[in-house]
């Protein structure tokens, strides 16, 4: 018996079947006329010298009407339209001493050389004028061991900003410039010997405002025994002095004894081991 699947399949068989122009009589295959070029759409095989459809065939016949070049006018390095000889198609050289180009890259390159300065007999190097700094603006080489360095520009830049500049050879800055030393302008940073200043005013006038603030010097440094690190109830100490002194400063040991007082569980009376 045959399934619901075949059912549907021969149901649909004989439709399918209809849209297919091929039959055992007329079968398709590289002879069938419909895959032949014979002029019409279908075909694109070759047939008698042509090849594709309509379409293909027409779109040939535009393209090759507008290639003017054929067998007996191929393109190649010969051809005129190849060569530079004055026209802008050709881009070739034809001989030795020939141009090389179209009419735009001749002009351009005529119009280029014309702006050039140099040339075989005025070339352009390390020995050329416009290559020395003789005070001009383009020579930037030095000429000799004692000649300038840069065009005009950079030779006046350069002495000014070593007019700005107070340190030379007869003068110059180091660890024993006064400016490098702290001696009480604002310059100098570093210390002359070991009991000397360090930094500039600024930095000294600073350092005596954070010292006067200080509490704690040498007479009285701060450590686990200074007063103010100890728990003896005033704000600062913090410490326990022993194992039964307290712990925090003022404020600490007034909310512990709060928090203590509401708390109804004590070591006699522990939670939750405890009866009512």
């Amino acid at each position: 018996m045959a399934t619901e699947l075949e059912l549907i399949a021969n149901k649909l068989r004989p439709e399918h079947l209809a849209r297919n122009e091929y039959d055992p009589n007329d079968l398709y295959s590289s002879g069938h006329k419909n895959a032949l070029s014979s002029g019409d759409e279908p075909g694109k095989g070759e047939n008698e010298g042509k090849i594709g459809g309509l379409t293909d065939i027409n779109t040939r016949k535009d393209n090759m009407g507008r290639n003017m070049y054929t067998e007996l006018n191929g393109y190649g390095v010969t051809n005129p339209n190849a060569i530079s000889d004055g026209d802008e198609k050709g881009k070739g050289q034809s001989q030795d001493m020939g141009q090389v180009g179209g009419t735009t890259d001749i002009n351009t390159r005529k119009d280029n050389m014309g702006r050039n300065l140099y040339t075989e007999n005025n070339g352009y190097g390390s020995t050329n004028p416009n290559a020395i700094s003789d005070g001009d603006e383009k020579g930037k080489g030095q000429l000799n061991d004692g000649g300038s360095v840069g065009g005009l520009t950079d030779i006046n830049t350069r002495k000014d900003n070593m007019g700005r500049n107070p340190y030379n050879e007869n003068n110059p800055y180091g660890s024993t410039n006064p400016n490098a030393i702290s001696d009480g302008d604002e310059k100098g940073k570093g210390q002359l010997n070991e009991g000397g200043t360090i930094g500039g005013l600024i930095d000294i006038n600073t350092r005596k405002d954070n010292m006067g603030r200080n509490l704690y010097n040498e007479n009285n440094g701060y450590g686990s025994t200074n007063p103010n690190a100890i728990s003896d109830g005033d704000e600062k100490g913090k410490g326990q002095l022993d194992e039964g002194g307290t712990i925090g400063g003022l404020t600490d040991i007034n909310m512990r004894i709060d928090n203590t007082g509401r708390n109804k569980f004590s070591e006699n009376k522990t939670y939750p081991d405890f009866t009512v």
